[in-house]
């Protein structure tokens, strides 16, 4: 159900940028993050579920309106159509931040009249007057008032530029996406956490109350009370999950979906990579209760002390998430590298995972724009070179067909 709700199912034929609007209003969110040893998290969610597809049509539609960035799970792209259930948590703000811009009115006024006069900006684009280095901890006075004023939802992201956000007025923002918005429309409390129970219910496919919460960050008091009180009015469908002893609830619109799969098992019967901050994997505990999938992204972890590697991507083949490789792209060199190969205890490198998993490789290194795929070593030992074979006939193929497809 999580699956099958999460858009993995299978891959379009061919992906169009209107694919890539509806799998994050599927999604609800797309988690934002930075690394780039492979492709960023938000790109190579939306290949886990679309293939090949251009990665430009996420930047343009957030340039366009028809996405906003906010903090949702984490940061994120969020559809615009729920624009009104996170100004009501703007709004209400942070107080940390209220003090802040309170303590800071000064910093506040110059970057909002800077703005306002010159337009959309970069952090970049301030120079630094305090005499201190840059670094994480040690951001400029601007980079905090802008950070300050996104979250107040005064200011925000009108694209982005090589990832880097470029900050602008809200109101101008939204004369493009929301020309019509007033802060009037905003939901109440009580309404923006029912919408949210709503759709984290929907995107989970299947879900218990303590699933709930993490999903859009939302409090966990009284959800269990919530989820019964959308059951009774018939928003939510009961439901039960063989060995759980706690109630389980369907959101209508994947009522559909349920009946597939209870009549003719899981909808997901490929391969592919996720992201560490994939919607599947993102809650740790919920991976290990429904996949009996322990992860941990040990991009925090000293290398003496790492296990799976720095950037280990969870692979799934047919439903399961039957192991993890260590990836980095190596653009100049058009290489894609595989460090490490791990799979679960007990999951065979059958042919068919073998198979699946080249072709997951190919498609991702010749998406990535790294055609070359390099595998390492692996566990079970023997795997490295049986894929690498199988990497490597798979683009022989590639190239014969694209030959005789060109008349040469």
């Amino acid at each position: 159900m999580l699956l099958g709700a999460q858009g993995l199912d299978s891959k379009p034929k061919r992906a169009t940028k209107d694919d890539v609007r509806e799998t994050i209003r599927r999604m609800g969110v797309l988690q934002i993050d930075s690394i780039s040893v492979v492709a960023r998290s938000p790109y190579l969610v939306l290949w886990s579920r679309l293939g090949s597809y251009e990665p430009r049509w996420l930047d343009e539609l957030l340039a366009e309106g028809a996405l906003f960035e906010y903090w949702s799970h984490a940061a994120c792209f969020i559809p615009i159509e729920d624009y009104g259930l996170y100004r009501r948590l703007m709004l209400e703000g942070g107080e940390k931040t209220r003090s802040w811009m309170r303590a800071h009115h000064e910093e506040i006024q110059h970057v909002m009249e800077h703005i306002s006069q010159n337009g959309p900006v970069r952090s970049a684009e301030f120079a630094r007057t305090d005499g201190r280095a840059g670094g994480w901890w040690e951001w400029k006075p601007e980079k905090r008032a802008l950070e300050h004023l996104f979250a107040a939802g005064e200011l925000m992201i009108s694209r982005r530029e090589n990832f880097h956000r470029v900050y602008d007025l809200r109101e101008r923002v939204l004369a493009n996406a929301l020309p019509d918005w007033e802060d009037a429309l905003a939901p109440n409390e009580q309404e923006v956490r029912r919408a949210l129970a709503l759709k984290a219910v929907r995107a989970l496919g299947v879900a218990v109350a303590r699933w709930v919460p993490d999903y859009f960050r939302t409090p966990k008091k009284g959800v269990a009370g919530l989820l019964e009180a959308l059951a009774d009015e018939g928003s939510l469908v009961r439901t039960t999950i063989e060995n759980f002893d706690e109630p389980a609830y369907v959101h209508p619109d994947n009522a559909e979906l349920a009946e597939e799969i209870l009549s003719s098992g899981s909808p997901s019967s490929f391969t592919t990579l996720l992201s560490p901050f994939d919607p599947v994997v993102w809650d740790r505990a919920r991976a290990l209760e429904l996949f009996g999938f322990d992860y941990k992204i040990e991009v925090y972890t000293p290398a003496a002390r790492r296990r799976y590697g720095y950037y280990s991507l969870p692979i799934l083949h047919d439903g399961a998430l039957v192991g993890r490789l260590d990836a980095k792209a190596h653009r100049k060199q058009d290489v894609f590298e595989i460090k490490s190969i791990h799979l679960e205890p007990g999951v065979p490198a059958s042919d068919d995972l073998v198979a699946g998993m080249a072709g997951a490789l190919r498609d991702f290194a010749q998406w990535h724009s790294t055609p070359e795929v390099l595998v390492r070593r692996s566990d079970p030992p023997e795997l490295a070179e049986v894929l690498r074979l199988s990497v490597e006939d798979d683009t022989r193929t590639l190239r014969a067909r694209r030959y005789r497809g060109s008349g040469e």
